[in-house]
């Protein structure tokens, strides 16, 4: 059994394929800021409370997670894809009709190496904590 059959580290690589996906675009939009008419993308939040929801369903039957809120996770089978998104509303437009804002662009990108650096965090002490219980050093 490795970890990629768990569902929590499926979970977190779900969470970090989507930021990874999330850093591209965010790294085109600055690429392009100098570029007449773009448009900055950025990719449709993904709920990732509903991810495991129902994690332990498939394939047990003995356990399962009690869904005492809406934000719970599904299934790992059941993580949506994440889809790119046009901007909301442009704030500010350059003379050429470029909409790309470098600060808001720099901060989602900061957010999203904090969160990546999260996942990271999480994975890696997920493994100690199997590893201790296994009694591997």
């Amino acid at each position: 059994m490795t970890t990629e059959n768990l569902a929590l580290f499926k979970a977190l690589g779900a969470k970090m394929d989507y930021l990874n996906m999330r850093q591209r675009i965010i790294a085109q939009n600055i690429s392009n800021a100098d570029t007449p008419k773009y448009k900055p993308q950025d990719l449709l939040p993904v709920d990732f409370g509903k991810v495991l929801k129902d994690v332990t369903a498939q394939g047990t039957q003995s356990v399962s997670l009690e869904t005492t809120k809406p934000n719970h996770m599904p299934p790992p089978n059941d993580i949506p894809e994440a889809q790119e998104r046009k901007q909301k509303e442009v704030y500010e437009v350059a003379p050429v009709g470029n909409a790309v804002i470098m600060e808001e662009q720099l901060i989602n990108s900061n957010q999203t190496i904090a969160d990546y650096n999260l996942m990271t965090s999480l994975y890696q002490k997920n493994v100690g904590l199997i590893r201790t219980a296994l009694g591997v050093r």
